[in-house]
């Protein structure tokens, strides 16, 4: 049934998605589970083997497993493949301890003139550094994956347009995002490196893949910011210093792709706020 589900969800995911939930499947609710008809099982069983997966230190993952089997049992309710769903009371807040959620280190707004003088001063490869200041001076507000891998094709300059493609967007959908005189700049002095190639943040080391993941957090560190600053938190620094500074959440969040978790909210809220972001982002 699970392997089923699977199928059908399959043209919603990435391959490894896809890999990545059949293997938690596999590892932590075949073994246990598997060789039993679905229609036998009691909450309690799945119970006992999500906490298995916690009792090894893997809260997060113990919490995703219980989900995906409770979808598995809609599944097969929905396309009557069983009568009835004994999970649905089952709820991970009443079953998994609390946790403390790790937010990524992240700098706050009195840290980042000290912070844009180290990156001024940083020595290392063009690309490098060119990548940190379109990332790390919040020019984009994107995540380090959509900057690394960006593409020359992808940029309309005379527009100051950055259009992603849905299969580079976590959520999927395109993204466009306005570009500041000083993207611009960036751009224009990182095209002398790499204009002529597909990438516009190219490895050093190997010219045709782009930067690593580890790249710009390892930046970071030899500038003296190991723990205290992540590529991913300057995300939340550009939230919050454009939330405290008075703009509109929404237009924060759709800069920063952020979908609607409301979803009648969603519905009818379907603006891309491009004039607003474009005076946001120049900001």
């Amino acid at each position: 049934m699970a392997r089923d589900w699977i199928e059908h969800q399959s043209a919603r995911w990435e391959p490894v998605t896809m890999g990545r939930i059949q293997a938690s499947l596999e590892n932590d609710i075949f073994p246990a589970l598997g060789s039993r008809p679905m229609a036998s099982l009691k909450a309690r069983d799945v119970m006992d083997a999500v906490k298995q997966v916690e009792a090894r230190g893997a809260a997060d993952q113990a919490g995703r497993v219980l989900q995906r089997v409770k979808a598995i049992y809609r599944w097969a309710v929905t396309h009557q493949r069983i009568e009835t769903s004994p999970m649905l009371d089952l709820v991970p807040s009443e079953i998994l301890k609390p946790r403390t959620v790790q937010h990524r280190a992240a700098l706050a707004e009195k840290e980042l003139p000290e912070f844009m003088r180290k990156l001024a001063a940083y020595d290392g490869a063009p690309s490098i550094v060119l990548g940190l200041r379109m990332l790390m001076l919040m020019l984009t507000a994107c995540r380090p994956g959509e900057v690394r891998g960006a593409r020359w094709v992808e940029f309309d300059r005379k527009a100051a347009l950055w259009t992603i493609p849905a299969e580079r967007m976590k959520m999927r959908e395109e993204h466009r995002v306005p570009l500041s005189k000083q993207a611009l700049d960036v751009l224009a002095k990182i095209e002398a490196i790499s204009g002529g190639r597909e990438l516009v943040f190219p490895s050093p080391y190997y010219p045709s893949k782009p930067l690593s993941e580890n790249t710009f957090n390892s930046a970071l560190a030899r500038m003296g910011y190991k723990s205290i600053a992540t590529a991913h938190g300057f995300r939340a620094l550009f939230s919050t210093v454009a939330n405290e500074h008075g703009w509109n959440p929404d237009v924060i969040e759709r800069q920063l792709a952020h979908r609607e978790q409301n979803e009648i909210r969603a519905a009818y809220h379907r603006t891309t706020y491009m004039a607003d972001r474009t005076k946001l982002m120049q900001w």
